[in-house]
C-alpha cells in the first residue's frame, strides 16, 4: 500500500464515507438486482458491479439501465428497486476495522462526520442497525443535502462547515475513486480504502492508500494511535470456517516449499465478501488428526496475481502425508498484516516464514490461546450451528 504523503498541518476532523467504506454494500446489490435482472430476462456480471462504486443511486440507475438494456426510465427504474432495498439496509455488516474505528475516534474526542452520496434518509436506516454510530458523528451529511454529489467537493465542504472547522483540518476515508476526487477537490488530505480489488494504482491521487480499515493509522494524521495491538497482531472478533481440504495451486508445497491445507473458495463466497484480504491466524483443527496453530492468507495473492480471492491456511505441523478431503474446521482470532506483494519469490517466503514466527508466538498468549477450546473445534461440519451458538458463551467470558 502507498506510504501517506508528508502532511504540513495537523488534522482535528475526520469525514468518513459510508457504503463501501464502512458498510458491505456489495452483497444487498447483487441480492437485490439478480432476481430483478431475471424476471426482466437478463443476468447479472459480477464484473459489472465495480461501475456502481461511488456512484448516487440516480447514476447507479442509469448504469444499470445502459448495461442491461432495461426497458424503463430511471424514475421507473427506482422506485421498482428502492423498496427492495429499504427491506435490506439493516442486513448490510460493517466491514472489519468499521466498529473499531468509529469507537477509537469517539473515545479520543476526534470529531467524526459522515458524508455519502446516499440519500440522508437511507444513510439513517442503515446506522441505525449499528448500535452506537449515530451517536458518533458530529456531523452527517447525505447526496440529497447539496447541489452535487461526489466527484463535486460539495459534501465534504458541507460537513466540514457543519463540524465548524476548515478543509485542510480534515482527513476523509474513501473507498471510491469519485470520494478520492471529492476530497481532494474539497481541500482535505485523503486515505483510500479501494473496494475494488487490484485496482490501487488507480488511486495515486490519494494522500495514503490502505489495504483496509484495520489499516489505518491514526498516528500518521497527528490523531491518538490505536493502543489495542499486541505484539505485532491485532485481536479481532473471531470467525468460523469449515470445510474438506482441497488441492490448491500446487504452489505451496513446490513452489513456496509451504504446504498449504486449501478450501474451496466457491463455498465461502459470503466469507469472502465481508473479509478483507490480508494475513490472519488462529486454530485449525483436522477430523482425525488434532488441533493445530495455523496462519492463513485470504485476497488475491498478489505476487502470483490470481484472478479469484481464495483462502489458504497454513498449519504449523510438519505433517508426514496429505490430507485432502480431510474435514478441517478454522477460527479465526487475528489478524496480522495487509496483503502485500513482494520483489522476488525469496522475499515472499521469508515473509510468510515471519508470519508463522508471530502467529507462533501470539497464540501463546491468553487473548488467543483461549480459543484452542472452542467448541468449532470439537465439532463436525453437519454441527456448526450449534457449536457456534456455545462459542458465544466462550467469547463472552
Amino acid at each position: 500500500m502507498a506510504a501517506p504523503k508528508p502532511i504540513t498541518r495537523l488534522i482535528s476532523h475526520v469525514i468518513l464515507d459510508l457504503d463501501g467504506t464502512l458498510l458491505n454494500t456489495d452483497c444487498v446489490v447483487s441480492q437485490v438486482l439478480k432476481p430483478f435482472l431475471v424476471k426482466n430476462g437478463k443476468k447479472w456480471d459480477s464484473m459489472k458491479a465495480h461501475k456502481l462504486v461511488g456512484k448516487t443511486p440516480y447514476e447507479a440507475a442509469a448504469v444499470v439501465l445502459e448495461d442491461y438494456a432495461l426497458p424503463y426510465s430511471t424514475e421507473e427504474f427506482l422506485s421498482m428497486i428502492t423498496p427492495m432495498f429499504n427491506e435490506q439496509w439493516c442486513n448490510l455488516k460493517a466491514f472489519p476495522g468499521a466498529n473499531r474505528l468509529i469507537k477509537h475516534l469517539r473515545s479520543n474526542g476526534v470529531p467524526a462526520a459522515l458524508a455519502s452520496n446516499s440519500p440522508k434518509s437511507n444513510i439513517d436506516a442503515k446506522i441505525s442497525c449499528h448500535q452506537g454510530w449515530k451517536e458518533s458523528f458530529s456531523a452527517i451529511v447525505g447526496g440529497d443535502e447539496i447541489e452535487k454529489g461526489k466527484p463535486s467537493p460539495d459534501i465534504f465542504l458541507e460537513a466540514a462547515k457543519r463540524m465548524n472547522t476548515d478543509p485542510p483540518n480534515c482527513l476523509v476515508i474513501e473507498d471510491s475513486l469519485p470520494g478520492v476526487a471529492a476530497g481532494k477537490a474539497a481541500g482535505m488530505h485523503v486515505i483510500a480504502v479501494p473496494s475494488v480489488p487490484k485496482k490501487t494504482a488507480e488511486f495515486s491521487s490519494a494522500d495514503e492508500v490502505v489495504n483496509s480499515l484495520l489499516d489505518v493509522k491514526p498516528e500518521k494524521w497527528g490523531l491518538p494511535p490505536f493502543n489495542d495491538w499486541i505484539e505485532d497482531t491485532l485481536p479481532i472478533e473471531p470467525w468460523f470456517i469449515g470445510g474438506p481440504v482441497i488441492k490448491g495451486f500446487g504452489r505451496g508445497s513446490k513452489v513456496l516449499g509451504i504446504p498449504t491445507a486449501n478450501l474451496p473458495a466457491e463455498n465461502f463466497s459470503d466469507v469472502l465478501s465481508e473479509h478483507t484480504s490480508g494475513v490472519y491466524f488462529g486454530w485449525a483443527r483436522l477430523s482425525t488428526r488434532g488441533i493445530y496453530k495455523m496462519v492463513m492468507s485470504i485476497g488475491w495473492n498478489p505476487y502470483f496475481d490470481n484472478t479469484e480471492k481464495t483462502i489458504e491456511p497454513w498449519l504449523l505441523h510438519e505433517f508426514g502425508e496429505d490430507f485432502y478431503g480431510e474435514e478441517l474446521h478454522l477460527v479465526i482470532v487475528g489478524y496480522i498484516r495487509a496483503e502485500a506483494n513482494f520483489p522476488s519469490l525469496q522475499s515472499l517466503i521469508e515473509r510468510i516464514h515471519e508470519d508463522a514466527r508471530i502467529a507462533e508466538k501470539a497464540l501463546d498468549l491468553p487473548v488467543y490461546a483461549r480459543y484452542k477450546d472452542s467448541p468449532y473445534l470439537r465439532t463436525s461440519l453437519k454441527e456448526d450451528n450449534s457449536a457456534n451458538g456455545k462459542q458465544s458463551e466462550l467469547d463472552s467470558k
